[in-house]
């Protein structure tokens, strides 16, 4: 039956008096882009509130980098400018109390080890939380849409196959170029297209057919458009396991 892994929260907590006290403050990199960001922030308060009931809610601090400007540095490769301007903000996250940071996106991990090395706080790498989730299921061969650069470039998928001996699929030149097409150009302006989700849907059909035994939603982005009936096997959407991650992350003891 056609599923989409949602991560509901099966966090087990003992009954400490005040759950205030022993939450973790979660930091959040986001503005890549604000839509998926939102997804973020929503999904990361629903889960805390899951876990511990009542009126509570996550503590987190987010800064909000400008995305006109990171994408234009994505496309020109000004990956060293793009850098300090990640490291900067991780930085201001640490300085403002948070006790571990996340980049609310996927193809920004390409700076990972970069922006870690200059924080004493942890970075949850968004691909180590999915594949994590992945391997519960018992699956090790997948299908991967993101950005061109998440599909194409190593840094992520690498690192799926290296650490976790995944089998990655990545779509055909064509259908690369329209999945990065419709993450910038309509995504990222919060523009959903029918047409656009049977891209998806016939894409994903083809890495079924290549023996993909599950999808990633590798662009927090996807999750708007990319829903359970598009797809055959499985689905891990990136963006919520990253950030019940963080919840849990937040409320270890």
């Amino acid at each position: 039956m056609p599923q989409i892994f949602n991560l509901q929260s099966s966090i087990l907590l003992p009954a400490w008096p005040d759950w205030g006290v022993f939450m973790k403050t979660i930091g959040l990199i986001g503005g890549m882009s604000w839509e998926s960001s939102i997804e973020y922030y929503r999904i990361i308060n629903q889960a805390t509130r899951e876990a511990l009931g009542g009126l509570h809610s996550a503590k987190s601090v987010m800064i909000s980098v400008e995305f006109a400007e990171i994408e234009a540095l994505q496309h020109e490769n000004r990956w060293d400018d793009a850098t300090r301007i990640l490291v900067d903000a991780a930085i201001g996250l640490e300085k403002a109390g948070a006790d571990f940071a996340l980049i609310c996106t996927n193809t920004m991990h390409k700076l990972y080890e970069s922006i870690q090395k200059k924080i004493q706080i942890p970075l949850l790498h968004i691909a180590d939380a999915t594949a994590a989730t992945i391997k519960k299921n018992g699956i090790n061969k997948v299908g991967l849409l993101g950005t061109r650069f998440t599909m194409v470039e190593d840094f992520y998928k690498g690192r799926l196959i290296d650490k976790y001996d995944f089998e990655v699929l990545i779509p055909a030149d064509n259908d690369i170029e329209q999945v990065h097409h419709i993450i910038y150009d309509e995504l990222c302006a919060g523009i959903i297209k029918p047409a656009s989700k049977q891209v998806y849907a016939d894409i994903i059909e083809r890495l079924v057919a290549e023996g993909a035994m599950a999808i990633i939603l590798g662009c927090t982005e996807i999750g708007l458009l990319v829903k359970r009936e598009d797809s055959l096997v499985p689905i891990f959407d990136t963006t919520e396991i990253h950030a019940r991650a963080a919840v849990e992350m937040a409320l270890e003891n």
